[in-house]
C-alpha cells in the first residue's frame, strides 16, 4: 500500500470513529492536517495571523460538517476545499482593505523552501552569478504572483507550493483535470509575462 493510500485509509477510519461518537478521532485529524492547511493558507494570504484564523475556521467548519461527509472524495481533499474557500473570502476582504497601502516582500516566499516560486520559471542553466541573485529573484516572483488574478495565483500555489496532483486540485477547485492543466499553463505564462515586465523596468 502506498503512503498516500495508507493516509486515505487512516482518514476514513478516523472519520468513522468520529461519526460513532469518538471525539478524540477529530483531535487526531487536527494534529495530522493543521500544519499542512496552515502552510497552504499562509501562502495564499501572506499573513500569519489571518492564516491562523482561517486554519481554525477550517477545522471548525470541518467539525460541524463531518457528520454529513459522505466520503465521495478523500478527507484531505475536502479539508483543502474548505480551507481554499475560506482563504479566498479572506483574501478579497484583505485586498479591499489593504490595496491602497504598499506591501513589503522582504520575507522569503516560503519558510520551507525559499526558491519554490523561482522553480516555476526555470533558467536554462544557473551560473554562479545567477545563484547570487536568487533571493532577489524569489522576491520578484512573489511580487509578480501578487499581480496575478486570483484563479492563477491559487492554482500555482496548490500545484507548486503544496505539490498536489492534478486530480487533487481538480477536486478541491471543482473543475476538470483538463481545466487544471490549461489553467496552470495560462497561469505560468501570465507569471512569465509579468516577470518580463518587472525585469524590463
Amino acid at each position: 500500500m502506498t503512503a498516500k493510500a495508507q493516509e486515505v485509509a487512516l482518514d476514513r477510519l478516523l472519520v468513522e470513529r468520529f461519526k460513532n461518537g469518538d471525539a478524540k478521532a477529530f483531535d487526531q485529524m487536527v494534529t495530522r492536517y493543521w500544519d499542512r492547511i496552515y502552510a497552504m493558507v499562509n501562502q495564499l494570504l501572506r499573513n500569519s495571523q489571518d492564516a491562523e484564523e482561517v486554519t481554525q475556521d477550517t477545522f471548525i467548519r470541518a467539525h460541524r460538517g463531518l457528520t454529513n461527509f459522505r466520503g465521495e472524495s478523500a478527507f484531505s481533499t475536502w479539508l483543502y476545499q474548505i480551507a481554499t474557500n475560506l482563504a479566498r473570502n479572506r483574501y478579497w476582504y484583505w485586498w479591499r482593505r489593504k490595496r491602497d497601502k504598499s506591501i513589503s516582500f522582504d520575507q522569503p516566499v516560503s519558510q520551507e523552501n525559499e526558491t519554490t516560486f523561482s522553480e516555476m520559471i526555470p533558467a536554462d542553466q544557473e551560473t554562479p552569478e545567477d545563484a547570487t541573485v536568487t533571493q532577489e529573484f524569489v522576491h520578484r516572483v512573489a511580487e509578480c504572483m501578487e499581480m496575478l488574478n486570483e484563479k492563477h495565483r491559487e492554482i500555482l500555489i496548490l500545484r507548486n507550493v503544496q505539490n498536489l496532483s492534478y486530480e487533487e486540485i481538480a477536486e478541491i477547485l471543482g473543475i476538470s483535470v483538463g481545466t487544471v492543466k490549461s489553467r496552470i499553463a495560462r497561469a505560468r505564462e501570465s507569471l512569465r509575462e509579468k516577470m518580463g515586465e518587472e525585469f524590463d523596468q
